[in-house]
């Protein structure tokens, strides 16, 4: 006698997924009608979650929860915590690196020569921008917290978004201030980069430092701030080499023997 086969319990059947490939509305809790609608609520849900409590501290019953869908439609559109992750991060970093790039070009096909603060501006604007979005100052604090997840998954992400906006930006840089070496350039990359993500991310460290005086909400104050002391950075006089310190000169050794004959 032949057993039914049965489904796991909530995962899409072929009468849910039609040949288009959007699944059609089942009783029930979280299926709204529409792929893109249902993917859209299960990233923004996750991105809160992530932000606030991390890689390791977000599960999927949360996010389910949160979007309003079952933990089953999850692994059906990102196939695992890790997925879904990645999905949340490449959705608005690669909008940020390509509207890097997009700027870098224009800047580049002005037929001006490259100056330092143009191109600080275009490497900022983005993120900025971006945190003036729906959903955007969520990504800034998830993105700000990146380097404190696994490095087999935030090396990995890093790359995937940022790796060619960065180097190319690298190259502009060392086209503007031929005085400083690659490694300088880099370096000041990085520290920018630093910058703007602690700016960025809604620490309210500076509210309280200086109550009334500074408001981070400001995109223009913002702006004007970090893009200048940015700038100051980048053209600064190349570091100074340190000297090597000269070896110590070793005392001799004194024996028992050379100690009585001495």
């Amino acid at each position: 006698m032949s057993q039914a086969k049965t489904k796991p319990q909530d995962a899409p059947s072929p009468s849910d997924v039609p040949s288009n490939g959007t699944p059609r509305r089942r009783a029930g809790p979280g299926r709204p009608e529409g792929t893109s609608h249902v993917r859209d609520a299960i990233l923004d849900a996750a991105e809160v979650e992530f932000a606030a409590l991390g890689y390791a501290g977000t599960s999927l019953r949360n996010v389910a929860e949160r979007a309003n869908v079952t933990q089953a439609l999850i692994n059906y559109y990102f196939g695992s915590k890790n997925g879904l992750f990645e999905e949340v991060f490449l959705r608005r970093g690669r909008q940020i690196a390509e509207e890097r790039l997009q700027r870098l070009e224009v800047l580049r096909g002005s037929g001006k020569p490259l100056s330092v603060p143009d191109i600080v501006y275009a490497f900022l604007m983005p993120a900025l921008s971006m945190r003036e979005t729906d959903g955007g100052r969520t990504f800034m604090r998830l993105h700000a917290r990146l380097h404190t997840e696994p490095p087999e998954i935030s090396y990995k992400l890093r790359n995937q978004a940022y790796d060619e906006s960065t180097r190319a930006y690298a190259d502009a840089l060392r086209e503007a201030l031929p005085h400083l070496s690659e490694r300088d350039v880099y370096w000041r990359i990085t520290l920018m980069i630093g910058a703007y993500l602690y700016a960025f991310s809604d620490t309210h460290r500076l509210e309280e430092m200086a109550r009334g005086v500074c408001n981070p909400d400001d995109p223009d104050e913002i702006m004007t701030a970090i893009s200048s002391f940015v700038t100051a950075g980048m053209v600064a006089p190349a570091p100074a080499v340190p000297e090597a310190p000269a070896p110590k000169k070793r005392k001799p050794k004194v024996t028992k023997a050379s100690a009585t004959t001495a």
